[in-house]
């Protein structure tokens, strides 16, 4: 038989290596040298920050800077194409104005030749259709006849040149046309000229 020793805690504790109960004494001043690069390091990091967002601010400022420029030249090219296109058409309606100003004295020839009396059915016939196509042209182009016998005199629509009586006309009924009026796309361009009943 073999003789067991008690173990001594002690010289067990002795016996073990010394780097695995101790640690290894580290040295002060290194210490101190790695704990102040991260405070470096750090502060570095804190300034490459602060410039980056202020450089992002900067960006930001520029790009709102940039947007309502662009904003206001597309609302001053939307008022250009407005003004452009209100010109143009007033251009036309002017352009088509003008000329039919200077075809409405035909037209009231051939009025007058449609209403006259005639012996040839065929000449008749000839200036009602001339007259018709006038008219048919001039409904294209907007223009149309104002209506003036019978109706309430109204000085926007109507000249009133003289007075006259007309059985059951109330006063200020239009008894008379003299001369026909017309407007363009509603826009009077020759007024009606009329006698009114007193």
């Amino acid at each position: 038989m073999t003789d067991t020793q008690p173990v001594n805690p002690e010289t067990e504790a002795q016996g073990t290596p010394a780097a695995e109960v101790l640690e290894t004494p580290t040295d002060p001043k290194s210490t101190k040298k790695e704990s102040a690069k991260p405070s470096r390091k750090k502060a570095g990091d804190a300034e490459k920050l602060a410039a980056l967002e202020e450089k992002l601010a900067e960006a930001e400022q520029k790009q709102g800077e940039l947007q309502n420029s662009l904003m206001r030249t597309a609302a001053e090219y939307d008022n250009y194409r407005k003004r452009s296109q209100k010109e143009q058409e007033s251009a036309f309606g002017n352009g088509v104005s003008h000329a039919a100003n200077a075809l409405l004295p035909v037209l009231d020839t051939l009025n007058a030749a449609a209403t006259a009396d005639t012996t040839d059915p065929e000449y008749k016939k000839g200036v009602l259709m001339t007259l018709a196509k006038c008219e048919e042209v001039f409904k294209f182009l907007g223009i149309q006849e104002i209506a003036a016998m019978g109706q309430p005199f109204d000085p926007e629509l109507h000249n009133a040149v003289m007075q006259q009586a007309a059985d059951g006309a109330a006063p200020g009924t239009i008894t008379l046309v003299m001369q026909k009026g017309y407007t363009l796309n509603g826009r009077v361009i020759r007024h009606a000229m009329v006698a009114v009943a007193p």
